[in-house]
């Protein structure tokens, strides 16, 4: 399979071509430095054999920003050596931290904007880059990425919002990479040309009047020429639509933009994969052949695979995937695809991550703060011996679904399938009790469903029985039935 081809990184080679993108976990504390909580998260990616794998953003200053980590001085390094020491120990995967700088912010929902900063603060905030990615070398890590996305400094420079006049100008596509530049100058003067420098940036804004393909495909280009040595791309989470709540700073994640960053379970799979595929066919068309790594709601193996096989992306990253199941590539190489743990996009995770909680997942054993290990020793769920374990019936444009309990050790959830007029069938939702309501259904169509147990480790049952329904357009030439108001 392609997806498990060693792919070269500048002058590293990640032994596969799938990346967990960096994900902040609040792991950390208030101090930022690396603790046990933190090395063990990255730890089971390496376990798991994911081949690049990016750590979670880490301030290059010492601006006050919660539990975040930090590589700001040279107090950090030891925690970031034991942290990259322990990851190669654990196997061959290549790990970066990403760095990135952020503008301050007040709870009355004021924002610092980059055409406040003075010439002077630039060229510090350029120092501070070269120092960091420094800092990741001595660490021992095997590259370092340059934080260009979502609502942070550089990519408030790479913004159609950047409001500057002067050499940054905004008005213009080489003013709007310009700080870019500098940046990427400084951290190739500190680090050399041996030590592998990648970018994340964004390959749409997904804001009114922000930036898109044909931008981004530029700016992607732009990076290729000044040696970037891999492209990680994402997709809005930007301040500029982001909800105002009395008394919270802003959170670059809660308007649509932030929906199109972390796409949810109302998204289909694959949503973003044209973007990375219009970049990758634009810079190789100019004679670059810089790693393309394609992100957004990519789970299934098959899915990754094509889009390899297909040119559309280089390597495969997975995020939220990877922290419900850090098992997956190990799982891909030993030809279990069906024992692999899907993330179901619920974003709980988001959710933690928004109000500076630990960052879990809603599919792991309730109170764990790390991925459950994979036991093939242990005994799989399983159902009842008699009797049909999976009944429906159909209520007010509702398939309301029940069925009993599996058995086994420590299940802790349900997969619910469900088929389209005798289409393939997919995971529509994951629960913890044996029961779901399906109010996505339309009527005149058919659906079939059936149920999987799992338990802690990601271990699913045989599927449940199969109830086949099909539902009737609704006769609009009747009178409804009267209802009482809801009072909620």
């Amino acid at each position: 399979m392609k997806i498990l081809e060693p792919i070269r990184i500048g002058t590293r080679t990640a032994p596969n071509r799938v990346a967990v993108p960096a994900m902040v976990t609040r792991l950390s504390g208030e101090d930022g430095y690396v603790n046990q909580g933190i090395i063990d998260r990255y730890v089971r990616y390496a376990e798991g054999h994911v081949g690049l794998i990016v750590v979670e953003a880490m301030a290059i200053h010492g601006s006050k920003s919660g539990p975040l980590l930090r590589i700001s001085d040279a107090s950090f390094v030891p925690g970031h050596a034991e942290l990259v020491k322990q990851v190669h120990d654990a196997g061959p995967s290549k790990i970066v931290p990403q760095i990135i700088h952020f503008m301050k912010l007040a709870r009355s929902g004021w924002r610092q904007t980059i055409d406040q900063l003075s010439t002077a603060d630039i060229d510090l905030i350029i120092e501070q880059f070269g120092a960091a990615a420094g800092r990741a070398r001595e660490a021992g890590y095997d590259g370092v990425e340059l934080h260009s996305a979502h609502a942070y400094t550089l990519s408030s420079f790479l913004s159609r919002h950047n409001k500057r006049r002067d050499e940054y100008d905004g008005r213009t596509l080489e003013g709007r990479l310009r700080m870019f530049g500098k940046v990427m100058t400084r951290v190739r003067q500190v680090v050399g040309k041996d030590f592998p420098v990648g970018t994340r940036f964004l390959a749409e804004e997904a804001i009114k009047d922000g930036y898109a393909l044909p931008d981004s495909q530029r700016i992607a280009l732009r990076l290729a020429q000044m040696g970037v040595d891999y492209i990680s791309l994402s997709v809005g989470g930007k301040f500029e639509d982001a909800v105002l709540r009395p008394g919270q700073p802003l959170y670059p994640y809660t308007g649509y933009s932030g929906d199109r960053c972390m796409p949810g379970d109302s998204y289909p799979p694959l949503p973003h994969v044209h973007l990375a595929a219009g970049i990758k066919e634009y810079i190789n068309g100019k004679g670059f052949t810089v790693p393309v790594i394609s992100v957004g709601k990519i789970s299934d193996p098959a899915d990754a695979e094509r889009l390899l096989s297909e040119g559309k992306a280089d390597m495969i990253g997975m995020a939220r995937q990877l922290l419900s199941d850090p098992d997956w590539v190990k799982k891909v190489e030993e030809r279990r695809p069906d024992a692999i743990v899907r993330c179901i996009y619920c974003n709980v995770c988001k959710q933690l991550d928004e109000n500076f909680k630990l960052v879990t997942c809603f599919l792991w054993p309730k109170g764990a703060t790390q991925a459950p290990r994979d036991d093939k020793s242990a005994d799989r769920p399983r159902w009842p011996a008699e009797g049909l374990v999976l009944s429906a019936a159909v209520k007010d444009g509702t398939v309301q679904l029940t069925w009993k309990r599996a058995e086994g050790s420590e299940i802790v959830g349900y997969d619910v399938f469900r088929a389209e007029d005798g289409g393939a069938a997919g995971i529509v939702e994951a629960v913890k009790a044996p029961k779901f309501s399906d109010r996505l259904v339309l009527g005149g169509l058919s659906y079939t469903y059936h149920v999987m147990a799992f338990d802690k480790l990601g271990r699913h049952s045989p599927p449940s029985n199969s109830i086949r329904l099909d539902l009737p357009i609704p006769d609009f030439s009747q009178p409804s039935a009267p209802r009482e108001p809801s009072h909620a």
